[in-house]
């Protein structure tokens, strides 16, 4: 594997020239794929006036406000790594309400967050409309391979010891669900663009996607 090594801004800038330069007169659905350590909602946040000064209208949406309620996510109980990987995602609400309405027959009306996963209500959001040519920016972990129809992906990889290593303690349970990630889905194959953040600081553009461990 051969990577390049980038500062922070200069890899949100390298990000925001690719997404920009995607053609199309339509909406481009983007995942910020990776686990809270690799930062995606910190990459998406900022990737949204970048490319609003590349022209492009952008839309942040963190996976975060689309759980399940804790009656179906926690119904394995609180700390249940397969749980996790399988049942706190609320695709189908995802779907219905972000990624489809974007899609080549889409409105553009997009309902930016559904449920709070603190008070474990719905946020009662507005629903907001992207005009055509805008970027959504779905961040999140385990984004790939669940079914959600998006358009590009950039993967923020982190190695197994440094997931390991900063991984809050009270959030470790759900590390083997981030290892099944890994062997079934194989998001650094799955994704367009590879980032390597064993160091937020000090991020890497994966140039080589060969002999991955």
């Amino acid at each position: 594997m051969r990577v390049r090594p980038v500062s922070p801004s200069a890899l949100v800038a390298e990000l925001a020239d690719r997404i920009a330069g995607t053609p199309g007169d339509r909406w481009l659905r983007v995942a910020v794929d990776g686990a809270p350590p690799a930062q995606p909602d910190e990459l998406a946040d900022a990737l949204v006036p970048a490319l609003r000064a590349r022209g492009r209208p952008a839309l942040h949406v963190p996976a975060g406000y689309f759980l399940r309620p804790a009656s179906v996510r926690l119904e394995r109980g609180r700390a249940d790594p397969d749980a996790f990987y399988e049942d706190w995602l609320d695709v189908g609400g995802l779907t219905r309400e972000v990624l489809a309405p974007l899609g080549p027959d889409g409105t553009g009306r997009v309902l930016p967050s559904l449920w709070d996963p603190v008070t474990d209500r719905a946020t009662r959001a507005g629903y907001v409309s992207l005009p055509p040519g805008g970027v959504l920016l779905l961040s999140g972990g385990l984004l790939l391979g669940a079914g959600l129809p998006l358009d590009r992906a950039v993967h923020l990889g982190l190695p197994p010891p440094a997931l390991d290593r900063r991984t809050e303690p009270a959030q470790r349970w759900t590390l083997p669900a981030y290892r099944r990630y890994a062997g079934e889905v194989m998001p650094t194959l799955a994704a367009d663009i590879v980032v390597r953040v064993d160091d937020p600081a000090h991020p890497a553009v994966v140039v080589d996607l060969t002999d991955q461990a």
